[in-house]
C-alpha cells in the first residue's frame, strides 16, 4: 500500500442517512465557565470559599514507592462527601497507587475539582488488577455529576511489561488489559491538561457519560504497543475532544456503539492507528452511532487516516452522519478504511 505524503482530503460520509434529532439534554451545564474553573483550579487560583483536600494530609507518600491507594481513596471520599464546593489536591511529587474507584455520587454544590500537579504511576505488576471486573482499570471515576481534572500532573501506567500478556490480536474475546483512566456514568465533565503515559491498556476510556469535555491532553505510548487506544468512547452523549496530542500504539480516537454528538477538533495523531468509528455490530442489540465529526487535525506516521468498521451482522443498528474533514495526513498507510466485513479474513475494504 503506497503511503500518502503530506495530503490535505476533505471527506464527508454519510451513512443510513439516518438523523437523530432528539440528543438527550443533561441540564444547565456551561463548559465556558466550566474551563475557566479548571484553568485556575490547576493554577491553584480559586477563591476562598473552595475548600482544599490534599492527599499529603490523608497519609499518602511522595517518595514513588510507598503505596497511596487508600490515602487517595480517603481524600477523594471527604472531597466528595463536604457539602460545600471542595477540591482534591494531588501536589507535586512522585506517588504510586494501585487500582482504585473513585465513586459517587458527590454532594457538593458544583462540580467537584482534582487539581493534579504531581506524577502517578501504576503499580506495574499485572497482579494488581485481577480481583475481577471492579480492578480491572486503573483509575476509575463513577456515578458523579460535575467533575472537573485538570492540571500538569502525568498518570504513567506502567504499561510495558504487561503488553506482552496482551493477546487481543489473536482473540476476538480477549481479557482487555487496564486502562489507565475509566470514566463510567460521569456527566458535565471537563478532563484538562493531564498526560497520560505508557497504559496497560486504554489510556482513557469514556462510557455512558454524557457532556464530556476532553481537553489539551497528551497522551503516549510507543507505536507497536498493542492496543492502548487513546481515547475510546462508547454509550456517550455530547463528547467534545480539542487540543490534544495523542501518539499511541492503536487508535488515537475510536468511537463504538452508542456513540453520539462526539466532536474530535485540533487533535494531532501519530504514531497510531488513526481515527476510527467501529468496530460495529460485534454484540446483540448495540445502540447507534450518530452525529460524528472529526475535523481541523492531523495524522503523521499512522497506520491508518480514518477508518469506519462494522462486522458481517444482522444487527439493526445504523451508524449515520459521520464527517471527516479538513485533515491532513503525513505518511499514512491507509489514509481511509470503509470495511463492512470486519473480522473477516476475506474482508471487504474501500481504501
Amino acid at each position: 500500500m503506497a503511503f500518502v505524503t503530506k495530503a490535505r482530503i476533505s471527506l464527508i460520509l454519510l451513512l443510513c442517512l439516518v438523523d437523530r434529532n432528539g440528543c438527550e439534554r443533561t441540564g444547565p451545564f456551561n463548559p465556558a465557565e466550566a474551563l475557566v474553573k479548571a484553568k485556575n483550579a490547576a493554577a491553584g487560583n480559586l477563591g476562598p470559599d473552595v475548600k482544599t483536600f490534599n492527599v499529603l494530609d490523608y497519609g499518602a507518600k511522595a517518595n514513588g514507592k510507598t503505596d497511596s491507594s487508600i490515602n487517595f481513596i480517603r481524600t477523594f471520599k471527604a472531597a466528595c462527601n463536604f457539602r460545600g464546593n471542595a477540591m482534591m489536591v494531588i501536589p507535586k511529587g512522585d506517588f504510586l497507587i494501585g487500582p482504585i474507584i473513585f465513586q459517587g455520587p458527590c454532594f457538593n454544590p458544583s462540580s467537584l475539582i482534582i487539581q493534579a500537579n504531581g506524577i502517578v504511576k501504576a503499580q506495574a505488576d499485572l497482579s494488581y488488577f485481577t480481583g475481577g471486573a471492579d480492578d480491572t482499570d486503573w483509575i476509575t471515576f463513577q456515578s458523579i455529576n460535575g467533575l472537573i481534572l485538570s492540571g500538569t500532573g502525568t498518570f504513567h501506567g506502567q504499561g510495558a511489561e504487561a503488553w506482552k500478556y496482551n493477546d487481543c490480536a489473536h482473540k476476538s474475546h480477549c481479557v482487555r488489559l487496564a486502562a489507565n483512566f475509566k470514566f463510567n456514568k460521569v456527566n458535565d465533565a471537563i478532563i484538562n491538561g493531564i498526560n497520560s503515559i505508557d497504559p496497560k491498556g486504554f489510556h482513557i476510556m469514556v462510557t455512558v457519560c454524557q457532556n464530556f469535555r476532553l481537553l489539551n491532553l497528551k497522551l503516549q505510548a510507543p507505536g507497536d504497543s498493542p492496543n492502548t487506544d487513546g481515547i475510546h468512547i462508547s454509550k456517550s452523549s455530547v463528547v467534545k475532544i480539542a487540543h490534544c496530542v495523542i501518539g499511541t500504539g492503536d487508535d488515537c480516537v475510536s468511537m463504538i456503539h452508542g456513540s453520539i454528538d462526539i466532536s474530535v477538533n485540533k487533535v494531532i495523531c501519530g504514531p497510531g492507528h488513526g481515527f476510527s468509528v467501529g468496530s460495529l455490530g460485534h454484540y446483540d442489540d448495540e445502540a447507534d452511532v450518530n452525529k460524528i465529526v472529526v475535523t481541523n487535525s492531523s495524522l503523521t506516521d499512522t497506520t491508518n487516516g480514518v477508518r469506519i468498521k462494522t462486522y458481517k451482522t444482522d444487527s439493526p443498528s445504523k451508524a449515520s452522519s459521520i464527517f471527516f474533514t479538513d485533515l491532513v495526513m503525513n505518511r499514512v498507510k491507509n489514509p481511509i478504511i470503509i470495511d463492512q466485513e470486519y473480522g473477516n479474513s476475506r474482508s471487504t475494504q474501500v481504501t
